[in-house]
């Protein structure tokens, strides 16, 4: 007999993982087998014109496969983990009212706990307030700007790494916005996730076979006209190196080299040494969800193991 009250949610997936992992080619491989509507969940797919450098699938692809939530803002503009918050809960109701699941694909941690446990009632971005730290930034540095936020409160700045410009200045723009240390306001009670989700991550436990896989791709992403693509960006007078879209990995690194601070050698050994850590990172990070069911993506049975971990989450009761 069933243990407790039908539990009426609408479903969702999460597939998350590190880069280079192949979570991609497992969502269109899911997404063919059952009755499921991609989601990004991806900080620099939401850009339009940066393509190559993201591994953002193709037009073949997206045809094939729309996947919501890419190619929704210019490189220009920022993009928050409350907007995107917002932008997936919208496509999320869509989704389902259309008799489909939602599958939400991407390596971004953040928007994917922003999404799940909701986010604590902070102001609105204040453009003249960005700016004025930007411009500090680029004087002063943004370690600089973290040892500033240390002092003003210690345990964001702990949980944000120097070079971390995007939250460094989301932090310390609060403190003036609030007169009160972000961690401070991020506390509080949260409201249960309107759906019931099955969490898949993609956790290769052969670290070295994964570092050839990112090498291999952005050996790809090369070959694909990656430099050429930061080159057209970097014409624009209206973007520049501190932007969020121009701070991704392997973007940063061809900008550096077009600005002439070291060649391409140099610059692709940067790039794969950044792409490593940014790995790294959401290893750390998705390791941590104790939700999540992982699956090793360089086991030869992976795909099998998804697919019946979904068949078995689609059919199963709604038991609370």
């Amino acid at each position: 007999m069933p243990g407790g009250p039908a539990d009426q949610r609408p479903l969702a997936i999460f597939l998350m993982g590190p880069t280079a992992s192949g979570k991609t080619a497992l969502a269109l491989h899911l997404a063919d087998r059952f009755a499921l509507d991609l989601i990004s969940v991806d900080s620099a797919l939401v850009y339009r014109g940066m393509d190559v450098g993201t591994a953002k699938p193709d037009a073949g692809t997206l045809r094939r496969h729309p996947h919501r939530l890419v190619n929704i803002r210019d490189p220009r503009d920022a993009y928050s983990a409350a907007e995107f918050r917002s932008d997936a809960l919208r496509e999320m109701e869509t989704i389902s009212a259309a008799g489909k699941v939602p599958l939400l694909v991407g390596g971004t941690g953040l928007y994917f706990r922003a999404l799940q446990s909701g986010l604590s009632d902070l102001p609105e971005a204040d453009p003249v307030l960005r700016d004025r730290l930007d411009s500090e930034a680029r004087t002063l540095g943004w370690p600089a700007l973290h040892a500033r936020l240390a002092a003003l409160d210690p345990a964001a700045a702990r949980r944000i790494r120097p070079g971390d410009a995007q939250r460094i200045q989301r932090a310390l723009e609060v403190i003036e916005l609030t007169g009160r240390p972000l961690s401070q306001l991020q506390g509080g009670v949260r409201e249960r996730f309107a759906y019931r989700v099955l969490k898949l991550v993609l956790m290769p436990e052969d670290r070295a076979a994964l570092h050839a896989r990112i090498v291999e791709r952005l050996d790809a992403m090369f070959a694909q006209g990656f430099v050429d693509e930061v080159h057209g960006l970097r014409a624009r007078v209206d973007l520049h190196a501190e932007l969020a879209s121009m701070r991704a990995v392997g973007y940063r690194q061809i900008w550096q080299h077009l600005d002439g601070e070291f060649d391409l050698a140099a610059c692709r050994e940067r790039a794969i040494h950044a792409t490593r850590q940014l790995a790294k990172r959401q290893i750390t990070w998705f390791r941590a969800d104790r939700d999540a069911l992982a699956v090793d993506p360089l086991d030869s049975g992976h795909i099998a193991r998804a697919e019946q971990a979904v068949a078995d989450f689609l059919a199963r009761p709604e038991h609370g």
